[in-house]
């Protein structure tokens, strides 16, 4: 099963997004989106809704419980 600190770097890369760029979109620091990319920390539910819809994508997509 694919990782929320998977897809949300999958999904940056695929936006051609930098981390910085990302966070500025997101309004949150830099250091938010590298921790979530690497697994030592995870969002709170608000920002992972926000996540969600700048991708485009639902929250369950991004937690791995379905692939679409």
């Amino acid at each position: 099963m694919i990782k929320f600190k998977e897809k949300l770097k999958e999904l940056r890369i695929e936006k051609k997004l930098s981390q910085t760029e990302l966070a500025k979109e997101l309004n949150v620091s830099q250091r938010s989106i590298s921790s979530w990319e690497t697994g030592f920390r995870q969002p709170d539910f608000e920002t992972l809704e926000l996540i969600a819809k700048f991708f485009n994508v639902s929250t369950d997509y991004l937690l791995g419980i379905n692939d679409w």
